[in-house]
């Protein structure tokens, strides 16, 4: 071959080549887009578990913030990372000097475009949108327009309190505010075609607590003084289910877009039944349950993200008795009433490890520091160990999405980033590896009979029968095997040295078991652990922080590790 036509020959080869890799590129795109809308849209049925997505709460509007935009997250999916975007939702209105001046467009526009054109679903975190109800003027209006709690003599109460029984007018006017901004108007135009649109509320506004009703003359003169705690629990929560139905109506009757209202789903943040279940005597002042239902949130949003953080501010580590993992145990039930109550509500994990830069070690408040707190204890707060506390909510729980929070100014750095990359690693082995997609799609959560969730105060009847146990009996952990009927670790600093538990597939003698366990402190080996219904222990050569995944099948008794 001649000097020339090699070099003409090796010129098409490579432009064939490069048209191959963009072919490639462009499909794997299309499909990694094709799998989170598919998953985000997927209806909830138990028998068949929608796959889990990752996002935020961070969302990038502050300078020192910014690296967690939207571009950074259109960045992560195309190399093959599972997320739903987050945009922020700005206030309805520009008094606030900091959206005065920001450059709403140049921040979303791009993005928001983007992705809709692909069929990607979208977030929209913001702040808790009921408490303009607080603010000028709707602080001011007449007692029979008012929102708030007021005097006998029809003066505001201080500090501003929204009350549970003020006009539903108040509220369904808040809603058409938050969506008739020029910002919602912006993003309907540049996605004129959502598939999906989760409008998240922070959900932290100041309301009256059922416990402080009689403060508030509107429920003394409809119900008045001495009514029973349940009966104060029962007409509280009805009267939030009305009101934030109103202003969710509002914000769907603002939307001029019909595919907007279409597509738009409403979450809030801790909107779901309390973890803190039967923790101490206290827990009912902080519940809204009565009998037939635990919390009246499924009736009232269309979703929840109950918060799975270890909290900076008391003793909760991820190590001990009083942990997440354990808490939430006590909402596996809470999900079947929920998808009972609202079949679409939309269940996902908002998750934090109590992580404050510059924070102390004392566990005293918000300026406490949990990896500080842990570094005085001689451990390592990894992004390994991350994971590994995240994985355990996740196949507890078996989320719609996994949100992290971090500060609105904190920024993505190495500090940061790589704990939440190793929470979308978590998410992303369920799609890589096909024995853990079968399990969560199909799994049956393994509850441990003969056991009692520690926390037992004051648990409603018809909630007492419910099973709330699902860590597996381990010998590292001091427990014995199911059947033995036993209390579990109920001292709050009762380390818990292995989390672990299973999920069930198939009947017997062709039944199998995935066990997934972490050891949040070391590696440890040969854990021995007791599965309900098999026969025999079973040792786990490998328990890892980050967590470790093994499959046991009936018939031939393998323990086989699975590396997702």
């Amino acid at each position: 071959m001649s000097p020339t036509r090699y070099v003409a020959a090796c010129a098409h080869w490579r432009r064939a080549l490069a048209s191959a890799l963009l072919i490639a590129a462009a499909t794997a795109q299309a499909d990694i887009d094709s799998e989170i809308r598919t998953e985000a849209l997927r209806g909830n049925d138990d028998a068949y578990h929608p796959l889990p997505l990752a996002s935020h709460w961070t969302t990038g509007i502050h300078p020192a913030a910014a690296g967690w935009g939207p571009t950074w997250q259109l960045t992560q999916i195309a190399l093959g990372h599972h997320l739903i975007p987050w945009v922020q939702l700005p206030p309805p209105t520009r008094l606030d000097p900091f959206w005065r001046t920001f450059d709403f467009d140049a921040y979303a526009r791009s993005s928001v475009e983007k992705l809709c054109a692909r069929g990607l679903p979208l977030a929209l975190p913001g702040t808790q949108w009921e408490t303009v109800l607080t603010e000028e003027p709707d602080r001011s209006l007449p007692p029979d327009r008012n929102p708030d709690v007021l005097t006998p003599a029809g003066e505001l109460q201080r500090p501003a309190t929204i009350s549970p029984f003020g006009p539903l007018a108040a509220w369904s006017a808040v809603g058409v505010q938050w969506t008739t901004s020029d910002y919602v108007r912006k993003l309907q135009q540049w996605c004129p075609n959502p598939v999906l649109v989760l409008f998240l509320s922070n959900n932290e506004a100041v309301k009256l607590d059922w416990t402080k009703v009689e403060t508030d003359p509107r429920y003394v003169e409809r119900f008045g003084l001495g009514r029973s705690d349940a009966f104060k629990r029962q007409v509280v929560g009805d009267a939030w289910i009305e009101r934030y139905r109103a202003l969710q109506a509002g914000m769907r009757d603002g939307l001029t877009n019909p595919a907007w209202r279409a597509a738009a789903k409403f979450v809030g943040y801790n909107a779901f039944g309390p973890p803190h279940l039967g923790r101490w005597w206290g827990w009912q002042e902080y519940s809204l349950h009565r009998p037939g239902r635990i919390d009246p949130s499924p009736l009232a949003w269309d979703g929840g993200s109950p918060s799975y953080y270890v909290m900076n501010s008391t003793p909760e580590t991820d190590f001990s008795s009083w942990s997440p993992q354990n808490e939430f145990q006590n909402l596996v039930f809470m999900q079947r009433e929920a998808l009972a109550l609202n079949p679409r509500f939309w269940f996902e994990l908002s998750v934090w490890d109590g992580y404050v830069p510059g924070g102390n070690a004392q566990k005293n408040g918000e300026h406490s520091d949990n990896r500080a707190y842990f570094a005085s204890l001689g451990q390592r707060y990894t992004p390994a160990r991350y994971k590994g506390f995240v994985q355990f909510g996740m196949w507890l729980t078996r989320p719609r999405a996994v949100r992290e929070f971090r500060d609105w100014i904190q920024p993505r750095d190495a500090a940061t980033e790589p704990y939440f990359l190793a929470l979308v690693d978590a998410v992303d082995s369920v799609y890589r590896n096909a024995t853990l997609k079968s399990y969560w799609r199909t799994g049956r959560l393994l509850a441990v009979p003969g056991y009692r969730h520690p926390y037992q105060n004051l648990i409603p009847p018809e909630d007492a029968v419910e099973p709330r146990w699902f860590i597996l009996p381990a010998t590292v952990n001091g427990l014995p095997p199911p059947g033995i009927p036993t209390d579990a670790p109920a001292n709050v600093t009762t380390e818990i040295r292995v989390f672990s538990l299973a999920l069930e597939q198939g009947t017997a003698p062709r039944r199998s078991w995935l066990v997934y366990a972490s050891s949040p402190l070391q590696t440890r080996t040969g854990v021995d652990l007791a599965i309900p219904g098999y026969p025999s222990h079973v040792i786990l050569p490998v328990v890892t922080p980050e967590g470790s995944f093994y499959e046991i099948h009936e018939k031939s008794a393998e323990v086989a590790p699975i590396t997702p």
